[in-house]
């Protein structure tokens, strides 16, 4: 990434005699979010650049300034797909579908075809590309580092119908058949676990603290807060030693991709 827009951040910020820490709160954002902007690790969301702009008094400088992404997606999911891209290791955790970069073609397209709120076609295609873009990150072999937790759930929920599905289970399997992916799922019988009500995703870095990126309807938030950070990574671990071993979970993968393939 340039550090070209860094560089004109923490300039304008030296103008206004600001530190980084008054900067942040100001801009109602973290000093370390600044601190890694300013050397190019990281791009800030759109409405990260506003509060930046209003925060320095430099109009919509910032803002116009934003490089363009040439990735699309939601404008919540931004902040946590910059990071993604810099992550050395990735822990995921899926309620209701598979996590966007484990994603085929056929799911994925199937998932970005929801009826509300309904996208054009252009969009979903401008998606689409995004999400298979995000998966080139398993053609490395050996980074990021990447753990699939999976509830049940996501095995059950036909979407794109039952060869789509089928698929989507078998290139799980392959992918943790391959060594690529850790992967485990969280059955049914389990009943309560601690990440329940979230989909989560843990992420690990060479020259920066972990973070933590939680993701609801329409809502997508990067958490940085050590101690927060730290409890979703226990919530995580906790889950983890209740989750089915990697064998018994590709044994449930591949009946549950069979029962799909010989759906009549």
């Amino acid at each position: 990434m340039s550090n070209t827009y860094g560089e004109w951040l923490r300039a304008a910020r030296e103008a206004a005699g600001l530190t980084q820490q008054e900067l942040a709160v100001s801009a109602v954002m973290t000093r370390s979010h600044i601190a890694h902007i300013e050397a190019g690790r990281r791009l800030p969301s759109k409405e990260d650049a506003r509060r930046l702009d209003r925060a320095l008094n430099t109009g919509d400088v910032l803002s116009a300034f934003l490089p363009e992404e040439e990735l699309a997606v939601a404008e919540y999911f931004e902040a946590a797909l910059l990071l993604e891209q810099q992550a050395t290791i990735i822990r995921e955790f899926a309620l209701t579908f598979v996590p966007g970069i484990l994603q085929t073609e056929g799911y994925a397209r199937a998932v970005l075809c929801t009826p509300f709120p309904r996208l054009s076609e252009q969009e979903r295609d401008r998606r689409l590309v995004t999400r298979l873009e995000r998966a080139k990150l398993l053609a490395d072999p050996v980074r990021p580092v990447v753990w699939a937790l999976l509830d049940e759930a996501v095995l059950r929920r036909r979407i794109g119908g039952p060869e789509v599905i089928a698929e989507q289970i078998n290139h799980l399997v392959g992918l943790a058949e391959s060594g690529r992916i850790q992967l485990h799922v969280l059955p049914f019988a389990l009943g309560n676990h601690p990440l329940l009500s979230n989909m989560l995703t843990l992420m690990w870095f060479e020259d920066q603290p972990p973070v933590a990126y939680g993701e609801a309807l329409r809502l997508g938030k990067v958490h940085e807060n050590p101690s927060v950070v730290q409890e979703f990574q226990h919530r995580y671990d906790f889950a983890l030693g209740n989750a089915l071993p990697l064998r018994e979970s590709l044994a449930l993968l591949r009946s549950t991709a069979r029962s799909y393939e010989h759906h009549d």
